[in-house]
């Protein structure tokens, strides 16, 4: 059978695929077809009836799926190009991502990963149907932990095991993480399966790397033979009570007897007013009420806190009011991270500190990127150049300067200035200044970047390796059109140039970029970048 048509998988996409071909996303053996889907959204069922929390659907661009016909044969590539699976379309739709956004994970507010992706991230069409494998996806890193749901239940027969508790988790753990699940472990005389998630988890996290690193460290604080660990390629969509179901499934697809399940679990944290999107016990609320029907019990994840009088960790909930504790959450380590400061040993183990303090360096030694954005001839290149020359003078950092210009003549010659074309533009330069934000570096990038589609897209992809300040130049249209040198905006109004930035093709504002200047000629371009730098040293990117 000769097949002509290929689509590389994303990241995510190629997560999912994996865990549909080796069984841990049973019963789901596809990409969801519009049946499976709609019924998903509906009733959180698959249209079998068989429980199922959270659609997982191939996304593909309209230009790919115009070519498309049901019962057609597809070959799903990973980004190296090999082959991984052969899929049969069945269905072929354009969803209501806002919709999709409102039922799955109840809001519609950008601060929510899973819903910034659907909204800037993902591809308009959905094409759904069953997959063969050709290849299981292929690593090259930590292969002792990697185990599909057979090789797991087969290690636990092996042991002899009966019952056994998933602990699922996306973070290193600490010294209460351990304390409350050799608790559980005593009181149900059960095993523990430390099952943790190096697919995609939440921007900004760790790197699956030090993560995993951190593990084998923890593991060893467990009784000989009564613990073990395995990953998972699992694209978490931070999706609160329905992803907490899912981990529910793909635990008992592991042979796994107990879950337990945290407070907000799976949730991804403040909504854009500050508030968590989900109530903190929602996500145990509804695993107990499925947990008959998926065939494995919930154990509630206790609040374990620091306490100083006993030396120990105690349930917080069974603490008389009197009693002094001690506790440190998340974001509260991760700011202490950013500052340099020390982690206390009483929070966690020697080891896992030193690798978090390795990997996680303070802000101000880490990488970031200042990228400009505005309408032809607002400013932006001047205040590009004059920021470099006035960081060179006071530091030692590697910076590069991405000008539009200087990036079309460059890295994106043979493109044209059609939207497509603008936005792969704006995305290149995004990729290379994350490369440069990653190793340490300072990008400072100066395009036009009209979309707030792209823009977004970059900042996701820089925020995972450091600081991302957009610099929105308001300077107005008619000032831009004044210093216009090169005479493009008189020649886009005679339509001698066709979709130019802001005459005939849009230009939208950021909606929420974190310095604002106009660079109209009121104040030099020298005061203009001493606000840019006076936030950098308040935010301390620099010090």
């Amino acid at each position: 059978m000769k097949i002509k048509k290929t689509w590389i998988l994303t990241d995510r996409q190629l997560c999912d695929c994996e865990m549909i071909l080796d069984g841990s996303f049973h019963p789901l053996d596809r990409f969801m077809n519009y049946d499976d889907y709609s019924s998903v959204l509906k009733e959180m069922r698959l249209h079998s009836g068989e429980l199922f929390p959270i659609p997982i659907v191939l996304d593909v661009c309209k230009q790919f799926s115009s070519n498309l016909e049901i019962g057609e044969n597809i070959i799903l590539l990973n980004n190296e190009g090999y082959k991984v699976a052969i899929m049969t379309v069945e269905s072929i739709w354009e969803p209501d991502v806002h919709m999709e956004a409102d039922v799955i994970y109840k809001t519609s507010d950008l601060t929510h990963p899973a819903v910034n992706y659907l909204f800037n991230s993902s591809n308009k069409i959905y094409i759904g149907g069953k997959i063969k494998s050709i290849m299981i996806p292929k690593h090259y890193d930590f292969n002792k932990y990697r185990m599909n749901p057979e090789k797991v239940k087969d290690k636990i027969k092996n042991l002899g095991w009966g019952k056994v508790i998933a602990f699922q988790t996306r973070n290193p753990l600490h010294k209460a993480h351990v304390e409350m699940t050799l608790r559980s472990m005593e009181e149900l005389d059960a095993n523990l399966l430390l099952h943790p998630v190096v697919g995609m988890t939440k921007p900004g996290d760790l790197h699956h790397y030090a993560r995993v690193r951190c593990y084998e460290y923890v593991i060893k604080k467990y009784p000989s033979n009564s613990a073990f660990l395995a990953i998972l390629p699992l694209a978490m969509r931070m999706g609160g009570p329905r992803e907490a179901l899912l981990h529910s499934i793909i635990r008992k697809n592991y042979g796994c007897t107990h879950i337990i399940i945290g407070r907000d679990h799976a949730g991804p944290g403040l909504n854009k007013n500050g508030n968590p999107f989900y109530e903190p016990y929602e996500a145990q609320h509804l695993v107990k009420k499925y947990e008959g029907e998926i065939g494995i019990k919930m154990i509630p994840f206790q609040f374990m806190v620091y306490v100083p009088k006993e030396k120990s960790y105690m349930e917080l909930e069974y603490l008389n009011s009197d009693i002094k504790y001690k506790t440190l959450s998340g974001t509260e380590l991760r700011n202490r991270l950013d500052r340099g400061e020390k982690i206390p040993k009483w929070f966690s183990y020697p080891e896992v500190t030193s690798e978090l303090i390795k990997s996680r360096p303070p802000k101000y030694k880490k990488g970031f990127t200042i990228f400009f954005t505005g309408l032809s001839g607002s400013g932006k290149s001047t205040l590009a150049k004059v920021l470099l020359a006035k960081l060179s003078e006071s530091s030692y950092r590697i910076m590069t300067l991405l000008d539009g210009d200087i990036v079309r003549t460059h890295l994106s010659s043979e493109l044209g200035f059609s939207k497509e074309h603008r936005s792969l533009n704006v995305r290149r330069i995004g990729y290379v200044a994350a490369e440069i934000t990653k190793h340490g570096g300072i990008a400072i990038c100066a395009p036009i970047a009209p979309y707030q589609f792209d823009r977004e897209f970059n900042r996701n992809l820089i925020s995972q390796y450091g600081g991302y300040i957009e610099v929105y130049v308001s300077t107005n249209l008619k000032k831009c059109e004044e210093r216009d040198s090169k005479g493009l905006y008189k020649l886009a109004r005679q339509g001698k140039i066709k979709e130019f930035t802001g005459i005939s093709d849009p230009y939208e504002i950021p909606k929420k970029p974190e310095i604002i200047v106009n660079s109209d000629g009121s104040e030099t371009p020298e005061f203009l970048v001493e606000k840019i730098v006076g936030y950098l040293y308040k935010f301390e990117f620099l010090k």
